[in-house]
C-alpha cells in the first residue's frame, strides 16, 4: 500500500475508533437519564430506536452521495454531526428532546460507516481485501468494546455530563484528524475514475449482495439478542454483578476484534464463502448454549465461541462486499447495504426476542437467535451457489 493511502487508513482507523470509543461511553448511560428525566419503558425503547430508524433511512442516500461526490465531505460533516450532538445531550431536559437528538445522531452515523468502510475499500490493494477489512473491523470491534468500559468509570468517578463530554472530546479528535489529513476530495479514487456507480436496481437484483445482507442482518440479530436479553438472564437467574455482565456483554466483541486481523490474512488465502458459512455455524452454535448456561464459566464460554464466529465470518464477508464494491463502482451504496441489514438485524432481533420472552421464557429468545443465524447461512448459501472467487493472492494489479 503506497504511503499517502497508509496515511488515509490510519486516518480513518482512528477517526472511527475515536467515535465509536465515545458512542460507547454514552449508550450505555442513555436508560438512566431518560429514566432520570420520567421516561417509561416505551420512551427508553423509542429513544434508542429514534438513531436505528433515521440511520435506516438515510443510509443508501448517503453511500450513493459518496459513490457520485466522494468521501471526505460526508466524513467530515458526520464527525463534526457526532460532535455538536454531544453538546446537544448536555442540554437537553426532556424526553422529545433526547428522542430528537438521537434522530439526529442516527443521521451523522448514517454519513460516517458505510463512507468510511467505502473509502477503506477504496484504497485497499488487490488480494488484500480481507486483511485490509479485519485490521480496519478492529477500531470498530476494539471500540465497541473499551467505549462502555469507559462510560461505567467516567460516571463512577465524575458525572453523566463528564461522560457526555467524553463522547464529544473523542468525536472532535476524530474530526479534527479527517479534517486535517484526509487528501482534498480531486484526489480520490472515486472522484478520479468518474464513472457512474451501478444503480439501485442493479445492486438490489444482485445475488451475491443479497446472501451478504441476509447473512449479515441473522448476525447483527443474534448480536441484538445477546446486548438486550444476556444482561437479563445474568441478573434474574444468576444474580451476577454489573461488572460481570459487562464484562459477558463485551467479551464476544472484544474476541471477535483479536481475531480479526488474522482472520483477514486467511480470508485472502483460502475461500471466502466456507469461511462465512462455518463463523456462522459456530455464532449459532454459541447462542445455542446460552440455552443450557448454568454458571458464569459457561457463559464466559458461550460469549467467547460467539466472538471467534463473528470473528471469522466478519472479514471474509467484508472483503466479498470490498470485491463487489470495486466490480459495480459502488463501493459506497454496496456498505450502505451492508449497514441497513446490520442496523435493522439488531432491532428485529431484539423486538423478536422480546416477544419470545413475553411468549415463552426468558431463555426461549436465545433458540430463536440459532434459527435466525441459520436461516442466514442458508439464505447466503443459496444465493451465492453460482458464485466462483477470484484468485487471492498474486491477482493482476495488485499493489504491493
Amino acid at each position: 500500500m503506497p504511503k499517502r493511502n497508509k496515511l488515509i487508513f490510519i486516518t480513518l482507523f482512528f477517526s472511527i475508533f475515536s467515535t465509536i470509543t465515545g458512542v460507547g461511553i454514552v449508550v450505555p448511560l442513555l436508560p438512566v437519564y431518560a429514566r432520570n428525566l420520567g421516561a417509561g419503558g416505551l420512551y427508553i425503547g423509542l429513544i434508542f430506536g429514534a438513531f436505528s430508524l433515521s440511520r435506516v433511512f438515510f443510509l443508501p442516500y448517503f453511500g450513493r452521495l459518496s459513490d457520485r461526490k466522494g468521501r471526505k465531505p460526508l466524513i467530515v460533516i458526520g464527525l463534526l454531526a457526532y460532535t455538536i450532538v454531544s453538546v446537544a445531550f448536555l442540554l437537553s431536559n426532556t424526553i422529545g428532546s433526547l428522542i430528537l437528538i438521537r434522530l439526529v445522531q442516527g443521521i451523522a452515523s448514517a454519513m460516517l460507516m458505510p463512507v468510511i468502510q467505502a473509502y477503506v475499500g477504496d484504497i485497499t490493494p488487490a488480494g488484500r481485501e480481507g486483511f485490509t477489512m479485519g485490521l480496519f473491523n478492529m477500531s470498530i470491534f476494539f471500540g465497541l468494546s473499551l467505549g462502555p468500559v469507559l462510560g461505567g468509570l467516567i460516571h463512577d468517578r465524575f458525572s453523566l455530563d463528564a461522560a457526555f463530554w467524553g463522547m464529544g472530546g473523542l468525536s472532535l479528535i476524530g474530526f479534527l484528524l479527517s479534517l486535517v489529513f484526509l487528501p482534498p476530495i480531486r484526489s480520490e479514487r472515486v472522484v478520479r475514475r468518474g464513472k457512474q456507480p451501478a444503480g439501485w436496481k442493479q445492486l438490489v437484483r444482485n445475488r451475491e449482495i443479497a446472501g451478504l445482507f441476509f447473512f449479515r442482518f441473522a448476525y447483527t440479530a443474534c448480536i441484538g439478542i445477546i446486548w438486550g436479553f444476556l444482561p437479563v438472564l445474568a441478573d434474574a437467574e444468576l444474580s451476577l454483578s454489573s461488572t460481570t455482565i459487562g464484562f459477558l456483554v463485551m467479551l464476544g466483541i472484544f474476541v471477535s476484534g483479536i481475531i480479526q486481523l488474522p482472520m483477514g490474512y486467511v480470508a485472502d488465502h483460502l475461500n471466502k464463502k466456507a469461511m462465512v458459512i462455518f463463523g456462522g455455524a459456530l455464532v449459532s452454535g454459541a447462542i445455542l448454549s446460552y440455552l443450557w448456561a448454568d454458571h458464569v464459566s459457561e457463559m464466559v464460554l458461550a460469549s467467547v465461541m460467539f466472538g471467534v464466529g463473528g470473528g471469522i465470518c466478519m472479514p471474509a464477508l467484508m472483503a466479498t462486499a470490498v470485491l463487489i464494491g470495486d466490480k459495480t463502482e459502488a463501493m459506497g451504496s454496496v456498505m450502505a447495504l451492508l449497514t441497513v441489514a446490520h442496523s435493522m438485524g439488531i432491532l428485529a432481533g431484539s423486538m423478536l426476542a422480546g416477544v419470545m420472552m413475553d411468549l415463552f421464557r426468558l431463555r426461549a429468545a436465545f433458540p430463536l437467535g440459532t434459527a435466525l443465524m441459520l436461516a442466514g447461512i442458508v439464505a447466503f448459501i443459496y444465493a451465492t451457489r453460482f458464485r466462483q472467487e477470484p484468485p487471492t493472492s498474486g491477482a493482476p494489479g495488485q499493489v504491493a
